[in-house]
């Protein structure tokens, strides 16, 4: 998975919507720990919305 915040975020977004159902389904499958993601991205100034499936 790519370390910049911003290709981070649209790589994310790309796979759940692609491949995924929602943002648990690519952690666990991607054996990501949900938690750091967010963190990560909430820092770069990045929120998940579940209602939507992405973070924005």
């Amino acid at each position: 998975m790519p370390n910049d915040p911003i290709m981070l975020m649209s790589y994310v977004n790309t796979k759940i919507r692609d491949s995924y159902r929602d943002l648990q389904d690519f952690c666990a499958s991607e054996g990501v720990e949900e938690n750091e993601l967010k963190e990560k991205l909430l820092k770069a100034g990045f929120e998940y919305d579940i209602e939507k499936r992405q973070f924005l």
